[in-house]
């Protein structure tokens, strides 16, 4: 049979193969929602999807294939548990095309019991898009409808800026090609970085595909990476799968661990959630508005088997029974038909700053709704935006009081937990302290003013330096005066590529700090501690680092005591210098 022989016979029998892979959150582990994927059938030349789409390209049956493949793909999505979202692929040529409609109209999702909401069509940019104003007009009316939008593969091929920008997606979908061993590779670490950054000022959700090792997942989750797709969560399959429980345990582990030096002791939103009455899907209405007029509550959370399935807050519930016969129709109805399923829901370790954002980052109407609490997947708690905004003002005033008034960095005692890390740690460490030589004859010089304007500039000078090559796994704090740490999860020779970098900076940059007479003699003259007039060499910066297993000094004692000999070393080279001593 020829190539287009059996398109057509797929097409016609819509023998499509449709799988499903969860794309999850990555601070929860909760899945979020199913992709579609589409293969031809299992015994046919076309069942890797490249060659059955590039087999209705050639043949200009793209249209009537991604047709059979959608028609498919929520026929059988009639089964997906309630309050997932559904992704389907969609090519940019094809949304515009008139029959796009005919194939997905509500009475059609209707028939399937799915709701337009829970759709988001990925725009997979397999060919550019010609005319962005016509084609964000289209989208508009779909959006208006409920349906949402995400740019798939994002950072390959067409997918670029310009296209996020044009259509103001839900959803950013990052290719795997910007994901492949990211915990290894700074730079990829670097971009995401900003992904993650912008994403969370446009309210958009970030996904990232083709995360395939633990060690990917672990570095995506320290970069606040919304949710994930990939391998080693889930392999693509014919039913709607959790992921296995040791992965989601895992996702809990990373999050508890995830670097953040600032709430170093972990405030868990499980801590501060209040163990109201849940109840199940099947109650009525009744029921509830009941519950609501005999308890001081606004919300309760609905559950299938202990899981959390949905929300009902009292203002829902009142606006519901006070339209026309809206007593009547609800009433003796279960609370299923008009409960929010797709509420805020959150696992007991999820830090409650972190818990925080994601309310914030919710629509106006569900900005004041309940957030639902889980403990290893079943229904915990319920926690009241008016108890977590407490909590997190809380936090941060502690917070302020740890941090250092002119940089802005990390105070003593911050430092202290996190190099209390290292000390209970089997990983290899590099530890850096800096220190400013000839400061103090700066700053009787040029004035104290003068002289906070040079550690406001070291302190950004070290932290933007070490966040650009080391966005996880490393912490920069200010033990006081001129001198600063750094703790950093890396190799020996990052931490030496490190230290000629900030060196380099430094002495390019620091000049400028001096006046035009003292910049040409590259010296300054001014009075020593006995009030001796003598000639000092401009301001330098020395580091002093210890590298290998922390562990094996036992107390922070210990490795002052071991850093201090290396600062008497470096003291003796009157330039800007660095020693690193690896522990034996």
């Amino acid at each position: 049979m020829s190539t287009l022989s059996e398109l057509e016979k797929i097409i016609k029998t819509q023998s499509i193969n449709t799988v499903f892979q969860p794309i999850v959150s990555l601070s929860t582990g909760d899945i979020i929602g199913y992709e579609a994927l589409s293969r031809g059938p299992e015994d046919s030349p076309l069942y890797m999807p490249e060659k059955l789409f590039e087999a209705a390209e050639i043949y200009k049956r793209t249209w009537e294939l991604e047709l059979a493949c959608r028609i498919k793909a929520i026929e059988r999505s009639k089964n997906m548990p309630n309050g997932k979202l559904l992704f389907l692929n969609v090519d940019p040529k094809i949304i515009k095309d008139k029959n796009f409609k005919k194939g997905l109209t509500k009475e059609f999702l209707l028939e399937n019991n799915i709701s337009p909401e829970t759709i988001i069509f990925e725009i997979t940019e397999k060919t550019a898009i010609l005319d962005y104003k016509n084609f964000t007009s289209i989208l508009n009316n779909y959006t208006n409808q409920g349906y949402k939008i995400a740019i798939d593969d994002t950072g390959s091929g067409y997918s670029g800026l310009k296209t996020i920008s044009e259509t103001k997606p839900n959803y950013i979908k990052l290719d795997i090609d910007l994901i492949r061993n990211i915990d290894s590779d700074s730079f990829k670490q670097s971009l995401i970085k900003a992904f993650v950054s912008f994403a969370k000022s446009t309210k958009i959700s970030l996904i990232v595909e083709g995360i395939e090792t633990k060690e990917e997942l672990k570095a995506l989750i320290d970069l606040g990476v919304d949710a994930g797709q990939g391998f080693f969560l889930k392999k693509p399959s014919n039913n709607f799968l959790e992921i296995p429980f040791d992965v989601k345990n895992l996702i809990a582990k990373y999050n508890e661990l995830k670097t953040n030096y600032i709430y170093a002791s972990i405030n868990r939103i499980g801590d501060i959630a209040q163990k109201y009455t849940c109840f199940k899907s099947e109650v009525l209405s009744s029921t509830i508005k009941n519950y609501f007029s005999t308890h001081k509550v606004n919300g309760a959370c609905i559950v299938k088997n202990d899981i959390p399935v949905g929300l009902v807050m009292k203002h829902t519930l009142d606006s519901m029974l006070a339209t026309q016969y809206g007593i009547v129709i609800f009433s003796k109805r279960p609370v299923s038909l008009i409960m929010d399923t797709n509420a805020l829901i959150v696992d007991y370790n999820t830090d409650v700053n972190k818990a925080a954002k994601l309310a914030m980052e919710r629509s106006d109407d569900k900005i004041y709704d309940y957030v639902i609490v889980t403990k290893e997947g079943k229904y915990y708690g319920i926690v009241t935006i008016k108890k977590l905004l407490e909590f997190t003002i809380a936090i941060e005033k502690e917070c302020a009081k740890e941090m250092n008034p002119l940089t802005g960095l990390p105070g003593n005692a911050v430092i202290e937990r996190t190099i209390g890390k290292t000390l209970i740690s089997n990983s290899d460490y590099g530890i850096l302290y800096f220190d400013l030589d000839n400061f103090k004859v700066y700053n009787d010089t040029y004035g104290f003013e003068n002289g906070d304007k040079i550690l406001l500039f070291t302190a950004n000078l070290i932290k933007d330096t070490i966040d650009s090559l080391f966005p996880i796994n490393s912490f920069t704090g200010h033990i006081g005066g001129d001198d600063f740490v750094c703790v950093i999860e890396t190799s020996y020779n990052n931490c030496e590529n490190l230290s000629k970098l900030i060196i380099s900076k430094f002495d390019e940059k620091v000049i400028n700090f001096f006046n035009e007479v003292d910049k040409k003699n590259k010296y300054i003259i001014a009075f020593d501690r006995k009030g001796n007039k003598d000639i000092f060499n401009l301001t330098s910066i020395s580091i002093a680092g210890v590298y290998g297993n922390i562990k094996k000094l036992g107390t922070t004692s210990n490795l002052a005591l071991y850093v201090s000999k290396i600062k008497k070393k470096n003291k003796l080279i009157k330039k800007s210098s660095f020693i690193i001593e690896k522990l034996k």
